[in-house]
């Protein structure tokens, strides 16, 4: 028996999504069918929203409805840490534990000359211009603890140090090969308080 076109097309564009097999986007595509039509329309007002209404922060490319993000415009926050990470999600994760109180700067991603992603590729430069403009002290390099993670964490050290700024990685409280953000708070909150310099 063959299924409805549409529900065809929302199993294939759910599958599209990153971590979600045939059977799981089946799962969901049926999910949504059960479920009420005001449900799925706050689901695709939700997505379109998202689409028409975050956007990167002009300082640290963090996802944000507002220009500068709440972060790099909170006073309280201290300007002279700035934590570099390779995704947004990887900010929600390190805020989440509540022990860091610096700013931020997302690289858009890592180094791996296997996929053509070079230092041109990354949001490398911006970061140099804030460290250049003066009030940064501590760079805390928050990359993922993986081949990619480590090979631009020691890129931007080199970058870093000559500009006579303390340069620090994330102690690897944070298992070797997964990402940031699935970390929980207690290992994101060691692998902050055991960093270490560069």
């Amino acid at each position: 028996m063959s299924q409805p076109e549409p529900l065809t097309r929302l199993i294939d564009q759910l599958q599209r999504l990153p971590g979600i097999g045939r059977k799981s986007a089946q799962r969901l595509a049926f999910h949504v069918l059960k479920g009420t039509r005001e449900d799925a329309d706050r689901l695709s007002s939700a997505i379109r929203d998202v689409k028409e209404q975050v956007t990167y922060c002009s300082t640290c490319n963090s996802v944000t409805d507002a220009d500068p993000c709440g972060v790099c415009a909170d006073p309280s926050r201290n300007a002279r840490l700035i934590c570099v990470v390779e995704e947004p999600q990887n900010v929600m994760a390190i805020d989440r534990a509540r022990d860091y109180n610096g700013l931020y700067h997302v690289l858009m991603g890592a180094l791996s000359p296997l996929h053509g992603i070079g230092p041109g590729d990354l949001r490398i430069k911006s970061l140099l211009t804030r460290v250049d403009a003066g009030g940064v002290e501590e760079i805390i390099l928050a990359t993922n603890p993986n081949v990619e993670g480590e090979a631009t964490a020691i890129y931007l050290a080199r970058l870093l140090k000559p500009l006579g700024v303390r340069v620090t990685r994330i102690a690897m409280g944070v298992p070797v090969g997964s990402d940031l953000e699935y970390a929980d708070d207690v290992t994101v909150h060691k692998a902050m308080e055991g960093r270490r310099e560069v």
